[in-house]
């Protein structure tokens, strides 16, 4: 049973997980629109709305706290510079997820998420 075991794995170990979720996040932040499977995107949601949240004070702590999750210097520059100041006054919900169908090879749901503003 799994009764309050929280998460996804996706089928890979702890490293592989968080390359892919450092990855989407990276693709999110420099295309800001990125189509994917349903799972993977409510996943990215909240680790994305935090790196937003961080990015909208932009202080030489808070670059380093997103230079260590994130590890691209492009996304970081992009994440303090436009899309940080964009959602300046708003308190939360900086992403939404649309549900686009199935993908054709096997089945999976496919989603696209993207910033609001």
């Amino acid at each position: 049973m799994r009764h309050r075991v929280a998460g996804r794995k996706f089928g890979r170990n702890t490293n592989q997980r968080k390359a892919l979720l450092r990855n989407l996040a990276v693709s999110l932040i420099l295309n800001e629109r990125i189509t994917t499977t349903e799972a993977k995107a409510k996943t990215i949601r909240p680790v994305v709305e935090k790196l937003v949240t961080m990015s909208r004070d932009d202080t030489v702590h808070h670059r380093r706290l997103v230079m260590a999750r994130v590890a691209d210097e492009r996304a970081t520059a992009k994440l303090f510079d436009i899309i940080g100041p964009r959602f300046d006054g708003q308190p939360g919900g900086y992403t939404r997820i649309y549900k686009i169908g199935t993908r054709r090879g096997d089945g999976a749901p496919v989603s696209m998420i993207e910033f609001v503003a």
